[in-house]
């Protein structure tokens, strides 16, 4: 049991200063002077600190991506201390390029892990190839059948992309739709976007000729080039959900195109943010040579909300959602997730007047204290 006394709550509407209480893994109160129940109650000091809803983040190689410069780029697995490190308290997992020496069997086993070692963490089968890899031999029924998994992911408009027809992919779409209502989760394909001058012109095909709900496709690393960020403004516009990546292009970062989003008239409950977290990015020459490799970092994501918050002075229940509601509504796992509320899971983070972060706590578990990690993860 946990009183949280006196914080600025963000949920991520402004609540004012209130007390949390958390019993087990759910906040269980919200209110004014909430009493101690218990000798055993851990008592946190809230004062002049500001407590919001844990981040989601929505897209992470948890077992890590890379591989595009042979054997040794292969990006090893995610600990569970660089997430808490970086804020977040749910993820999703998801695989990349490499389907070979990576595989759906080892995503959903890390899954698991993170889960057992104290967060939340979701997955999609497949990768960016066509046909989908998966566990079971069918992308519906590792859907419907494993408790992780919420969807699939493919590659469009990218040179790594499989030459996927319009009509393989209303397939798809079609079976990952059904599984979704069939076990009551999101059934959304994670679409990797990539430089192609196609951009989300495959998307747009299925929706218009084959009546696939524009939400099942979720589209992702859409700021990569101002084309395709634009033609991502008007899906949005029509009711689709839109990715922006962190740490892609300075110019083209989140903070900047949120406001970019705004000026034209993108609801703003359509956009969601991620880190690509333990994902390798790539650069190629004209000629389609390798000529850099790098690995993003999970840390990204509450750099960038911090950006937009202390140095584009945007205010922090504006900014909140594109890191919390938003991805929880667009994953199926809103209200539990995304928001600081009674009967939520107690998945909240306190930072001081300075945006630092001071204790994160995920499922009513303190994993920081202090700015100090205290949990971390079984090997660590």
């Amino acid at each position: 049991m946990i009183l949280i006394k006196g914080a600025h709550v963000f949920s991520p509407e402004d609540l004012g200063v209130k007390d949390i209480m958390i019993i087990h893994d759910r906040i269980v109160m919200i209110g004014d002077e909430l009493p101690l129940i218990s000798d055993e109650m851990v008592v946190i000091d809230g004062k002049d600190k500001i407590l919001m809803p844990g981040l989601i983040d929505g897209h992470v190689h948890i077992t890590g991506g890379g591989g595009e410069g042979s054997f040794k780029t292969r990006v090893p697995e995610i600990t569970l201390s660089k997430l808490i490190g970086g804020g977040i308290t749910t993820t999703m997992g998801l695989l990349g390029t490499d389907s070979t020496t990576k595989s759906v069997e080892n995503l959903v086993a890390k899954a698991k892990a993170l889960k057992e070692e104290g967060v939340t963490c979701l997955a999609v089968t497949g990768s960016y190839g066509y046909p989908s890899v998966t566990i079971t031999g069918s992308v519906k029924k590792d859907i419907v059948f494993i408790d992780e998994v919420i969807g699939v992911k493919i590659a469009i408009s990218d040179h790594r992309a499989p030459s996927i027809s319009d009509e393989e992919l209303a397939r798809l779409a079609s079976d990952v739709r059904v599984a979704g209502m069939l076990s009551g989760k999101a059934g959304i394909v994670v679409t990797h976007m990539g430089s192609s001058d196609h951009g989300l012109l495959p998307i747009n095909n299925v929706i218009e000729r084959w009546d696939v709900p524009i939400r099942t496709f979720r589209p992702t690393h859409v700021n990569r080039k101002e084309e395709l960020l634009l033609e991502s403004f008007e899906f949005a516009k029509k009711g689709g959900v839109i990715d922006l990546t962190c740490g892609i292009y300075e110019e083209m970062s989140p903070a900047r195109v949120v406001g970019l989003a705004k000026e034209k008239g993108v609801p703003s409950e359509n956009i969601t943010i991620s880190s690509d977290g333990y994902g390798s990015w790539s650069r190629y020459d004209e000629k389609g040579n390798l000529v850099k490799i790098g690995v993003s970092s999970v840390s990204s994501l509450f750099t960038e909300l911090k950006k937009m918050v202390m140095d584009n002075k945007m205010s922090l229940n504006e900014a909140l959602p594109y890191f919390t509601t938003n991805v929880s509504r667009a994953l199926g796992i809103y209200p539990a997730k995304g928001l600081v509320s009674e009967g939520s899971d107690a998945d909240l983070v306190l930072v001081d007047k300075d945006f630092n972060l001071e204790y994160v706590i995920a499922r009513g578990q303190i994993m920081m204290q202090n700015k100090e990690i205290i949990v971390k993860g079984t090997y660590e």
